[in-house]
């Protein structure tokens, strides 16, 4: 028992050592006929609903990175299952996928803008844009924001039209929208109203562009990825709520569209890990499924260090463990 026990100590700690933990493979492009695909040699296959297409001068380690960042917006739990089965569908039939450039205006970005046609595709990714040290992080790794934005403008506008439909007067987002932006404006104003916490400026972005924007910086507030001072600064002119305390006080509205479970949106801020089937040395001993993590609120969350989390097991048993960095 004293051997196991220190197994248990020692084995998350050799687990959280190793960063970025991606349990994909890279394989050669299978479409290299279609014509809008033909520039890519890179490609990974997340969880059978969602393609990454990479340039040969794309890191694997790059790719990997947005493979997990898809991964644990798909399936937030990380049990190797994707979280939404309306959306994991809906996905598959528009053959979802994230293209990968190695710079705006390079010749395969050329090539795939003059070529594809279909409704998969809502956002790309460029080289520089791409920080796996950094998962999410504001003006450091944009993985996150373009992946979300291609998922919930592929599916959940989709799936879900009078809850994320895009259009004016259509759904609860764009309702929300309105409330946010201090009224109902088509086009970028010239000065938003002092009520308005959502204030984006760009004035190529169109009111459908604005609500997918919205959506995003909802769902990342609520996460708490941008939940630091230089951030919060950094996102002033845009975006003014940047954490889920001050979004679940202002905007009342989009906060719960984003945290209904009907929804089933993910909770949790990518890490830029993901590896399902790891177990630890305790499921290997026992052979107990680990069903859930739970912290000592009660909620859903991922193995993180140096904090009491509840491990809870399909034989009923409930371990407590804190994992210390």
């Amino acid at each position: 028992m004293k051997f196991l026990l220190s197994l248990l100590i020692i084995f998350p700690l050799l687990v959280n050592a190793q960063q970025n933990t991606v349990c994909f493979t890279i394989d050669p492009n299978p479409n290299i006929n279609d014509p809008a695909l033909t520039p890519f040699t890179k490609y990974v296959d997340v969880l059978g609903c969602f393609s990454i297409y990479a340039e040969s001068t794309i890191s694997d380690v790059k790719v990997l990175h947005a493979a997990a960042v898809a991964a644990e917006l798909l399936d937030n739990n990380e049990d190797g299952i994707v979280d939404n089965p309306l959306i994991e569908a809906q996905l598959i039939s528009e053959s979802a996928l994230m293209p990968i450039f190695s710079s705006e205006g390079s010749s395969a970005e050329n090539i795939f803008s003059n070529n594809y046609s279909g409704d998969g595709v809502s956002a790309v990714l460029y080289k520089n844009e791409i920080d796996p040290t950094q998962t999410g992080h504001w003006g450091d790794d944009a993985s996150v924001e373009e992946i979300m934005h291609t998922i919930n403008h592929v599916g959940h506008t989709n799936v879900y039209p009078t809850a994320f439909s895009l259009q004016a007067n259509s759904s609860l987002l764009t309702a929300a929208m309105d409330v946010a932006r201090g009224g109902q404006f088509m086009s970028v104003p010239n000065n938003y109203p002092a009520s308005a916490w959502y204030h984006y400026d760009d004035w190529t972005c169109d009111y459908e562009c604005m609500a997918i924007e919205y959506i995003y910086w909802a769902q990342v507030s609520t996460m708490g990825i941008l939940d630091d001072a230089q951030t919060a600064s950094g996102i002033a002119n845009e975006w003014e709520p940047y954490n889920a305390t001050l979004l679940q006080s202002m905007d009342t509205l989009i906060y719960a569209l984003i945290t209904n479970p009907v929804y089933k949106l993910p909770q949790l801020a990518p890490d830029g890990n993901y590896c399902p089937n790891t177990t630890s040395i305790s499921e290997i001993n026992t052979g107990k499924k680990l069903l859930t993590i739970i912290d000592v609120l009660g909620r859903t969350t991922k193995r993180t260090k140096n904090q009491p989390l509840f491990y809870i097991y399909d034989d009923g048993a409930v371990e407590k463990k804190i994992v210390v960095e």
